[in-house]
């Protein structure tokens, strides 16, 4: 059977007779052998590939490729009759192998290449893209017909591009207005110097014709002198007013001479005070770019260099450094523990000497109130102190202690009568009998144990 291909097809021959694969525009097929037809008609991809800079900036890069097979290069056509041609070239396959390829050259590139640079050099940033993908796609037969990349995209929320666009309209409307104030500035100083020349030349021919008239007078007194003796006094009287004239004209001249000057200073100092304004409007509005540029930039080129040189060149004095703060940081936190420990200490015992003195004055009070209510009796105070504080308790326990082993002397009464006690009457007013007939024996042997002597107020010892 003879087959005959199609303008923008090719035949692949394979089977008796061929080593690897024939292919051809027309051919006989034999027996034995097997043919089909694929197309070498470029098609085109169009991708939106996600790249990233340097600086770790995402951006998007639109591109449309027209892709195909080389109908010049042998070696071309049966690399792709053999990895591509099986495929339809509109397939996922096929779609995805080059879109793998683009994708992968262009954020190699893009990594490479700060955010700056593939902005100013788009035209060599897409020339170096195609090159690179083209090595990848020549081991797949096929060859880059056109290529169009659009501008580049920014990702939402990583607007680099408007802020970079919005950084250059700002930059030309300030430029504008700095233009605009020069040429006003510009029209006042030429405005002030006219009228500066124009009065200038005023005073000029006003006295130049004060001068010429001066000298036509003088000429026409001295034919006056010569003919007429008498007007001599004329004369002299034409004289002083000629001199008071020019007296006057002098300082017409000079008050001329100080006005123009005042407004060459005015019109200098207006033109400075002018510039002031306006530089510092050029400065808030240079601030203000700035600030929204590092806003806009905050992994920009300067600070990805900036950090890149610093962690390089003063990586070890930052170890140094942080080592040094880290026992700097010892030692204050030490010094603050201490610190804390006196402080504590010092609150303690200015808490205790505070307890103390609320104590003292609580006691005070309460001595006070004591003595107020004992009439003042320092006796009796005393003995109500020690009875309450159990004073007479512990004297009687130390000395129970101290005769342990000796024989003190002991004297033994009873509280009540005997025959109260046996069954007798008597009532409430023998027990207060009995307590009262106790005291007298209980003074004489804590008198003579002790050798104390009862309160005043609980009556005394008496010599039997």
């Amino acid at each position: 059977m003879y087959r005959v291909a199609k303008a923008s097809e090719y035949l692949v021959i394979t089977g008796v007779g061929i080593s690897d694969i024939k292919i051809a525009k027309k051919s006989w097929i034999f027996p034995g052998q097997s043919s089909s037809v694929f197309d070498i008609s470029p098609v085109n991809y169009t991708f939106e590939v996600q790249a990233m800079s340097a600086e770790k900036l995402p951006f998007i890069l639109p591109a449309v490729f027209t892709i195909g097979p080389r109908s010049d290069d042998d070696d071309s056509l049966r690399k792709f009759a053999k990895l591509i041609a099986p495929h339809d070239k509109q397939s996922q396959h096929v779609h995805d192998l080059v879109k793998g390829i683009i994708e992968g050259e262009t954020r190699v590139l893009a990594a490479s290449m700060t955010m700056e640079e593939i902005f100013r050099g788009t035209k060599e940033f897409k020339q170096e893209v195609f090159e690179k993908v083209q090595l990848e796609l020549n081991q797949f037969g096929l060859w880059i017909y056109n290529a169009n990349v659009k501008q580049l995209v920014d990702v939402p929320g990583h607007e680099y591009f408007s802020y970079l666009g919005q950084k250059t309209q700002m930059e030309a409307a300030n430029q504008a207005k700095i233009d605009v104030s020069e040429a006003k500035m510009k029209g006042e100083i030429g405005s002030k110097l006219r009228q500066g020349q124009t009065l200038q030349n005023a005073a000029k021919i006003d006295a130049e014709t004060k001068i010429i008239s001066t000298q036509r007078e003088g000429q026409g007194k001295k034919e006056e002198i010569k003919v007429k003796t008498e007007v001599k006094v004329f004369e002299n009287e034409r004289e002083a007013e000629v001199a008071q004239a020019n007296a006057e004209l002098a300082m017409k001249k000079a008050k001329w001479t100080k006005d123009s000057q005042v407004a060459e200073v005015e019109a200098n100092k207006a033109v400075a005070l002018r510039e002031a304004e306006l530089q510092k409007e050029v400065e808030v509005m240079n601030a203000f770019t700035r600030t929204e540029k590092l806003k806009a930039e905050f992994l920009s080129k300067a600070s990805v260099e900036y950090e890149t040189k610093v962690q390089e060149a003063n990586w070890e004095l930052y170890k140094k450094q942080k080592a040094a703060e880290a026992t700097l940081y010892l030692k204050e936190k030490e010094a603050e523990a201490k610190k804390a420990i006196a402080d504590s200490e010092l609150y303690a015992k200015q808490k205790e000497a505070e307890g103390l003195i609320a104590l003292a004055q609580a006691q005070g009070t309460y001595i006070r109130t004591l003595s107020s209510a004992l009439g003042g009796n320092y006796a009796a105070l005393r003995d109500y102190l020690m009875i309450n504080g159990g004073m007479y308790q512990e004297i009687a326990k130390i000395n129970g202690e101290a005769v342990k082993g000796l024989q003190p002397k002991i004297s033994i009464w009873t509280g009540a009568n005997s025959g109260a006690a046996e069954g007798g009457d008597g009532g409430a007013m023998k027990e207060v009998a009995g307590v009262y007939k106790m005291l007298p024996p209980l003074f004489n042997t804590v008198h003579e144990q002790t050798g104390m002597l009862p309160p005043t107020w609980m009556g005394n010892i008496t010599q039997s």
